[in-house]
């Protein structure tokens, strides 16, 4: 009798493991496109994963990409409110006299800042970004100083600006990963300016003046950043898109014509939309943990992330990421400063990977007690 009963559930146990499907595997991801251009960068803009890269750390000249680095110097003067956009600028012979793309401002004439930022970024015109470097730093050289001190704080360790315009120089470089790490703080920090990039067109002075990045008219999802081209530097973009709220970020350098260097860069936001995904797996300032904290006001403190934390993983993946959260020493004891971490957040994937860190901090002070719970939390530390 048992042992027909262990006949009958050992048929039960294999019926039921015929019936349950395995664990789907994840589906493959090809290598990245071959494009062609000298080095290219593609990276997920919230995450910081990078999807595809070759040569990213590689100097290369950077042509009319190092506007986006004299816009980010602008943008930082107008948020600290010195400078304005109806500030007007007079334009000087040096600016006048630069060669390559013009915007077509006039020696002499004054012109807002708000339409010398639109003839830089639309028109990549030189002659309104040296106007605009000589308003913000006095000379062209002294603004070049200001670049590279941002391009220091921003962690842009291979990239050095002689020029706000982009003509060849010895010492004028960057790479795709300093420019992707520009592009991604011109996208965080200024949202206010960040919808100048997709400007398809601007009219000044009766002359219409096109933005020269193909992009934005083929691909509805692409909203900036910058073309550049010298003889030297080859032809270059700079591309972001945001496709159902994942933003990809592609820089490609040194391609041999703009077609070459559109065909690439969809290539390569296709590539990286078509096989990945982004997850917000916390919200910033979301209560991760609540740990006692001893000699405090309150038992219990509430610890979380101090930004949204996202992770990119291959596309239908998302739903097999694991958070993990600890803290970095206990017991906690007050008081404890909001902010300053107290433990870590670990994202991993389905294969138990860890992709994505965080720190843990107190969403809010946690200050000390008053005496008789500082003694009491005393005695109770001594078994703890």
């Amino acid at each position: 009798m048992v042992r027909s009963l262990f006949t009958v559930l050992a048929w039960v146990a294999l019926a039921l493991a015929a019936a349950t499907p395995p664990a789907q595997a994840a589906a493959p991801i090809p290598a990245p496109p071959e494009v062609n251009a000298r080095s290219y960068l593609l990276v997920d803009h919230f995450s910081g994963r990078v999807l595809a890269e070759r040569h990213a750390d590689e100097r290369a000249e950077p042509a009319s990409l190092t506007k986006l680095m004299t816009a980010y110097v602008v943008f930082r003067t107008l948020a600290e409110g010195r400078l304005k956009l109806t500030d007007m600028v007079t334009v000087s012979e040096h600016a006048w006299r630069t060669g390559g793309s013009r915007s077509f401002v006039q020696v002499g004439t004054q012109i807002p800042v708000d339409i010398l930022i639109k003839g830089m970024i639309v028109q990549s015109g030189n002659d309104a970004s040296i106007a605009l470097a000589e308003k913000v730093g006095g000379t062209e050289a002294a603004f070049a100083q200001m670049m590279n001190e941002y391009a220091r704080r921003l962690g842009m360790k291979s990239s050095r600006f002689e020029n706000a315009d982009g003509l060849p120089s010895p010492d004028h470089y960057t790479t795709a990963r300093d420019t992707v790490t520009l592009a991604d703080a011109l996208i965080r920090e200024f949202p206010q300016f960040y919808p100048l990039f997709s400007l398809r067109e601007f009219m000044w002075n009766n002359i219409r003046q096109d933005n020269r990045n193909g992009l934005l008219g083929k691909d509805p999802s692409v909203d900036g950043l910058k073309t550049g081209h010298t003889d030297s530097a080859g032809f270059c973009l700079a591309s972001s898109a945001n496709r159902n709220g994942m933003r990809l970020v592609s820089v490609v350098l040194g391609a041999p014509s703009v077609r070459a260097r559109e065909d690439a860069s969809a290539a390569l936001l296709n590539y990286g939309y078509t096989f990945y995904e982004t997850v917000r797996v916390k919200a910033a300032r979301e209560t991760v943990l609540k740990p006692r904290v001893y000699k405090s006001a309150s038992e219990f403190a509430a610890v979380g992330v101090p930004y949204d934390v996202y992770a990119t993983v291959g596309r239908g993946q998302g739903a097999a990421l694991r958070t993990s959260a600890r803290l970095s020493g206990e017991p906690l004891i007050a008081p404890l400063a909001a902010g300053k971490p107290v433990g870590e957040l670990t994202v991993a994937d389905a294969t138990g990977e860890v992709i994505a860190r965080a720190p843990l901090a107190p969403l809010a002070p946690v200050p000390a007690g008053g005496l008789w719970t500082r003694a009491m939390d005393s005695m109770a530390l001594w078994f703890h």
